[in-house]
């Protein structure tokens, strides 16, 4: 997993609550276990029409946006089923981070295993994030996680809270497998002794 230290990049602005992860990934893309060309299908049935061309209304599609790294969307992001394809698909579009009042449970998790930040802020540092997501390419936000800190295009900052265990994680691009490996050493002494001791096993 890459790791998270500091991110810069446009935001884009996704004003609509209670996106669900069938909305961020509709279900006819979750017949891989790929992580990666997902990007394709992020938010499919809002950024193409029938026909299957760009709906040019979509943030994600106007000039600006297209190559967003992070989203600031309304409350409630990433509610409804499980499903990690979300977070996979986030991240194959390129989205790293993602700036909400609050989340679905299960979404929050699988994006901290899959190498985003889920931040939540308050109602009214929303707003302010909005505004400046709402000025196009000029909407660079800079997110540092060590000092848990949203930087504004202005100047201006929006702490942030996170689970020190979870900021870790990030810092370092530690997923679970990444966890068990840093025990390795252990591991394979365990393994060496019950060898030893447990030869007929």
């Amino acid at each position: 997993m890459d790791k998270f230290t500091t991110l810069e990049g446009v935001a884009a602005p996704l004003k609509i609550i209670n996106v669900d992860t069938d909305m961020i990934i509709p279900k006819q893309y979750l017949k891989t276990i790929k992580r990666t060309g997902l990007g394709k299908g992020l938010f499919s049935e809002q950024r193409y029409r029938e026909d299957g061309s760009e709906n040019p209304d979509f943030v994600l599609n106007k000039p600006a946006y297209r190559n967003a790294k992070i989203l600031v969307a309304g409350d409630n992001f990433g509610c409804g089923s499980s499903r990690e394809h979300a977070p996979w698909a986030l991240l194959d579009f390129g989205i790293r981070c993602v700036i909400s009042t609050s989340f679905g449970d299960i979404f929050y998790n699988n994006c901290f295993k899959n190498g985003i930040l889920p931040i939540r802020v308050t109602q009214a540092d929303l707003d302010k994030l909005f505004d400046d997501a709402e000025r196009g390419a000029n909407a660079t936000l800079t997110i540092d996680l060590a000092n848990q800190e949203i930087r504004g295009p202005d100047g201006g900052t929006v702490k942030f809270e996170i689970d020190a265990f979870r900021k870790h994680c990030l810092l370092n691009g530690l997923d679970d497998i990444g966890l068990t490996m840093e025990k390795k050493a252990a591991i394979d002494s365990y393994e060496d002794k019950a060898k030893r001791e447990r030869a007929w096993a």
